[in-house]
Formats: C-alpha cells, structure tokens, sequence
C-alpha cells in the first residue's frame, strides 16, 4: 500500500494550527503522514506575551514556542514536525534552506501542498515564504536537479487563509469541512498559549466557514476552513 504523503509550509510556528489545523487532523485521521515545516519559530513579531515576562530571552522564546507547537501537532496528528530557525520578522530564507526543502518534496512527494497567502501586508515574511515553498516546488520537478533521485510530480498547493484576507486580495475557493476534527483543531489551539488572544479569534473564522460551506452544499458543516487553489483542479467528472 502506497503511503499518502503531504506537505505543510509554515513560516511561524503556530501558523499551521490557526489556518490549517483541521486539514492536518482530518488527514491524519485517514492515515495520512502529515509533514509540517515551521521555518520560524515566530519568536519576535508573534510572541508578544512571552516577551512581557521579566527576564525574558530570545532562547528561551524559541524554546517556549517549540514546546507549544509540538504538542498542537500531537494533538492534530502530525507524523513530522520540523522546525528550522530561519530567524523571524525578517525571515532569512537563505539557498541552502531553498535547497533543503526541495530535498523534502523529493523525499516525501507530497499529495497535496498547504501554505500562506500570496500577499499580506501585515506580515510580509508569509507571502516570501509562499514564494519560497512554489519554488522549491519548481525544482523538485525539474528532471535536470540531482536527475538521480525521482522527480516530484504535481502536487496541487492550497494557500490557508490569512488573518485579515480582504486586505490580502485572498478569496476561498475550496471550503473543507473539518467539523469531525474540530475538537483536535480547538485542542490545538489550546496548546498555543503565547497568543491566547487568537484562539476566539480562529474558533470564529471557522464557524463562518462551516457556514459558508453547508451553504454551498447540501451538507450538514458547523465548522471549516478556507483554502485557496493556486493551480486548476484536474478532475474526470463534473458531478
């Protein structure tokens, strides 16, 4: 049996939680093996509450991020976690990092790619890190990089949504029921205990997702999550 495989980018180490929590937990569920990338550990621009403790260092930032992301992806189901501290606010996304990745794709051959918006005005290490992932992703299909290993194929990759998306010209146009998961998504967030200020914030976001997709269907949602498709969907029915 052939293991089904995907990929999640994140540059910040909660980002994977609040946009792509329920997509990670319903997979993993299904038996999928769920890899999930934090380039960063979000240690300057998203850790607001930690810095506010007396004696607070950036180390000890890092490693009070870790522990909450680790137990999020443990209580989504992720098989691999990986954190990379490429620095935060700016990210340095250097080439051996680029060339890490594409080492990923190729190890993995992901089914499917989530990550970050292609804009966002507020933070602008997400759409970089967006623009890394699909050119990594690039590479691992080139037949003339390490022609040795298998080439990847053409996994499609879903941006999650981003905090204020009108601002960021994102539109959904996948809507994913994730409400029989919802309680590994709430859990997860849970974990996230540096920007507890969010975890009403993305409980929201996911009900009016669920609401927009029962309306579009003629399923039974409370809650969802948004995507958007960077590339056609290639399908054999209509229906």
């Amino acid at each position: 049996m052939i293991e089904k495989t995907a990929l999640v980018v994140s540059a910040h180490s909660a980002d994977f939680v609040w946009r792509a929590g329920g997509a990670i937990a319903l997979h993993a569920a299904r038996g999928w093996k769920m890899t999930v990338v934090c380039l960063s550990y979000g240690e300057r621009g998203e850790s607001a509450k930690l810095w506010r403790q007396p004696g607070m260092t950036l180390d000890r930032v890092k490693v009070e991020r870790e522990k909450e992301a680790r137990a999020a992806a443990e209580a989504l189901g992720v098989a691999d976690i990986q954190f990379w501290d490429l620095g935060d606010y700016p990210i340095d996304l250097t080439q051996d990092a680029f060339y890490r990745l594409v080492d990923l794709y190729r190890a993995i051959h992901p089914a499917f790619v989530l990550t970050h918006s292609k804009e966002d005005i507020y933070n602008h290490d997400h759409p970089a890190v967006t623009d890394f992932a699909q050119h990594a992703r690039i590479t691992a299909q080139a037949h003339g990089h390490n022609p040795q290993q298998k080439v990847l194929g053409a996994p499609p990759v879903f941006l999650f949504e981003p905090h204020q998306p009108e601002q960021c010209n994102w539109k959904p146009d996948v809507l994913l029921d994730i409400t029989p998961v919802w309680d590994k998504k709430r859990a997860a967030i849970e974990c996230m205990a540096g920007q507890e200020h969010l975890w009403e914030y993305y409980t929201r976001v996911a009900l009016q997702r669920g609401a927009q997709a029962a309306r579009n269907s003629d399923k039974k949602i409370t809650y969802g999550e948004g995507y958007q498709a960077v590339f056609p969907h290639v399908v054999e029915s209509l229906a």
